[in-house]
């Protein structure tokens, strides 16, 4: 087990996953209450909510965000907004807990310097998935991707840069983070249908964080 810095976040196994990508299994585990009890303060003001794709397909994923800016989906399309178009308020800041996680993870990985902006929250219950999908619509692609599994486990789908490859299926465990950049950083990637369980954490969902440097 490693220790970074004076932080309070332990890596029980580093596992790469393709070059300039890698899994730091357990990583947030011993903070996921930490983490949990952040995001139900984020929840106050802004809340879950099923966004729609451009094409007017409801998404099965729950999402919120935090942040400078939040990512949404509607008819007019994918993009990063400074208001939350449900409230009209600015989306909440990221928790400090939130910000060491993810500098943290990012130093690990090899990532040196990374200052979140963003950060999307997804919550998926039983039968949510997220389909392949590429990471594109931040400015800045030399910065990576810090992705924090809480609760329910998930099998995450990560491919390479061309759709047509089949991606792995690698099982995620809660406190688990992944970070992917450099020649990865457009990887397709997405989350098989979620099994149905039950987690003392968060009950019967998953909770994903996804921090990125969007502005």
């Amino acid at each position: 087990m490693g220790l970074f810095r004076d932080q309070p976040y332990l890596i029980r196994e580093q596992e790469p996953l393709a070059e300039g990508a890698v899994l730091l299994r357990g990583y947030a585990a011993d903070q996921a209450n930490v983490l949990w009890d952040a995001l139900t303060k984020i929840l106050d003001t802004a809340p879950f909510r099923h966004m729609f794709t451009p094409g007017g397909f409801r998404m099965s994923v729950a999402m919120t965000n935090c942040g400078d800016a939040g990512w949404i989906s509607d008819r007019s399309g994918y993009r990063y907004a400074p208001l939350d178009p449900v409230t009209g308020l600015h989306w909440p800041e990221i928790p400090a807990s939130f910000q060491s996680v993810s500098t943290g993870a990012a130093v690990l990985a090899g990532y040196a310097g990374f200052e979140p902006d963003v950060c999307l929250v997804n919550r998926y219950e039983p039968g949510a998935r997220l389909t392949l999908h590429q990471d594109k619509d931040e400015r800045d692609f030399t910065q990576p991707i810090v992705s924090v599994s809480l609760g329910l486990p998930a099998v995450f789908l990560f491919g390479t840069t061309t759709r047509r490859d089949r991606p792995r299926r690698i099982r995620l465990e809660s406190g688990d983070v992944a970070v992917w950049g450099g020649t990865s950083r457009m990887a397709y990637h997405g989350i098989a249908p979620l099994a149905d369980g039950e987690h003392p954490l968060t009950g019967r969902s998953r909770i994903n964080l996804t921090f990125r440097k969007a502005l």
